[in-house]
């Protein structure tokens, strides 16, 4: 098959298929993308998802447009994002066109409920893959830990906590590096 096929259809199924927004799909981007696929390795999609994150637009569209770049250049990264939002489009304009219409039914609200838990435990797994890979050791406990709870205590941007733990990532890894070093002389 074309790759640019390949690229846009994976993306399209994997858009069409998920429900629940970019941390939904984090699992089955994880599963076709590095599994199925070897498109990726898994530390390379954690820095997909660290950046995409970071950077404006939706964690899965982001995702995509890496993946797409990564493996067949600029039109890749096009084609890959067109890929995931194609079907987005698609779904959202005809819900549009008739939400007014059913909205207010008792099913219809009843529907929504219960694809909200189930989205909240598709992001909770996400959230414990990442966890698996990211919180690694004493210093990413610590870093996770106050992250955590400043986002909990204080209204501050995530850009802001983003920027404060790439900076404690960076000097927790040079201070440890030269702490091996100095113990090393002795």
């Amino acid at each position: 098959m074309n790759e640019y096929l390949d690229l846009f259809l994976t993306f399209a199924r994997i858009g069409g298929l998920t429900f629940g927004g970019g941390y939904a799909m984090l699992p089955i981007l994880q599963r076709e993308l590095v599994e199925k696929r070897g498109w990726a390795t898994e530390g390379e999609l954690m820095d997909y998802y660290a950046v995409g994150q970071c950077t404006p637009g939706i964690i899965a569209v982001n995702t995509a447009t890496f993946i797409g770049y990564k493996n067949k250049g600029t039109l890749g990264g096009t084609i890959a994002t067109l890929g995931v939002v194609f079907p987005s489009l698609i779904i959202i304009t005809i819900i549009a066109a008739f939400i007014s219409n059913f909205a207010e039914l008792a099913v219809v609200q009843n529907a929504f409920a219960g694809i909200r838990v189930c989205v909240c435990v598709l992001i909770f797994n996400a959230v414990v893959k990442l966890w698996k890979k990211a919180v690694v050791d004493a210093p990413t406990m610590v870093i996770f830990l106050l992250v955590f709870l400043g986002s909990v205590i204080f209204s501050a941007s995530p850009i802001l906590f983003v920027i404060v733990s790439a900076v404690a990532g960076i000097f927790v890894r040079v201070v440890l590096k030269v702490g091996e070093k100095g113990g090393e002389k002795k």
